[in-house]
């Protein structure tokens, strides 16, 4: 049994991964693109103690190198059969909805996904979609999605629009989706941003800043490129602050809608409050459902 942790960000994801892991005998494989990489940790809010639980796929991969979908499917496969094989149990956690349906559902990627269509506007993507896919639902300003589509394409030579109706899982799994109330998750984002600068955010994106490199890696969690306008001279301290909490809460809108769409997850509500009670109702659904 394969266990996934997805929802938007700042809903306890982390905490609730850690419990479980304690509690099922597992190991938890990271599924956030941006937590792939070395010497990017506050930004990433990546897990700092781990509480003697093994991690996988967490900070291997050098900033200036390229990392796929491709390559973490590959990846994120050999650490489940090995979990498995082990008798424990694999928990994937993270909001990068991609890399969850990559691990886990039939689906093939070429090795080039996501690099050849860099700097082709939304709308010469979706008229290439359109081409090979004329029935696709997909929203052109969905890049994500769009590439997705063009990539499946490439390696299976069927429009996704089938794939689409005929997922299929090639592990037994249970999905679960942490959420909660709008205003309230976007208050407990802001109160992250503003954690994250007391343990040292501004320090380690001015470090990255000083490399000169400019990589996917380094330039798409949100954190680093409104600090380097800053640093740039661009916009003043507070005006980055206040776009990095902009752009976390629009983040989090995004995922969630995602995870709706596309994944058929058990939604719990983040009791931020009583966190324990959130990770015992969890549990008790995993239980009754293994």
């Amino acid at each position: 049994m394969v266990i996934v942790i997805a929802g938007p960000t700042g809903t306890g994801k982390t905490e609730l991964s850690l419990f479980l892991a304690k509690k099922l005998n597992g190991e938890i494989i990271n599924a956030d693109s941006t937590q792939i990489y070395k010497g990017m940790d506050i930004a990433t809010n990546k897990v700092i103690d781990m509480k003697g639980v093994e991690h996988h796929l967490l900070s291997m991969i050098d900033i200036n190198k390229e990392y796929s979908v491709f390559d973490y499917q590959k990846d994120a496969r050999e650490k489940i059969d090995d979990i498995i094989k082990r008798g424990k149990t694999p928990i994937l956690v993270g909001g990068t909805g991609l890399y969850i349906k990559a691990a886990l559902y039939d689906y093939k990627f070429s090795p080039k996904a996501n690099n050849e269509y860099e700097g082709l506007s939304n709308d010469e993507l979706y008229k290439q979609l359109l081409a090979v896919d004329p029935e696709t639902t997909i929203h052109l300003n969905n890049r994500v999605r769009v590439i997705s589509a063009l990539n499946y394409y490439e390696a299976n030579q069927k429009p996704y629009s089938e794939k689409e109706k005929t997922d299929k899982l090639l592990y037994d799994t249970l999905f679960i989706g942490l959420t909660a109330d709008r205003d309230l998750l976007y208050y407990k984002i802001n109160q992250r941003v503003e954690k994250m600068l007391e343990q040292g955010l501004e320090e380690e994106a001015k470090l990255l800043y000083d490399t000169g490199i400019r990589s996917k890696a380094v330039m798409t969690p949100i954190g680093y490129k409104e600090l380097f306008e800053y640093f740039d001279g661009h916009i003043t301290f507070d005006e980055a602050i206040e776009l990095i909490k902009q752009r976390s809460r629009h983040y989090a809108k995004r995922q969630y809608t995602w995870f709706n769409n596309q994944m058929n997850l058990t939604w719990f509500k983040t009791n931020y409050e009583d966190f324990n009670a959130t990770c015992m109702e969890v549990l008790n659904y995993i239980k009754n459902n293994l």
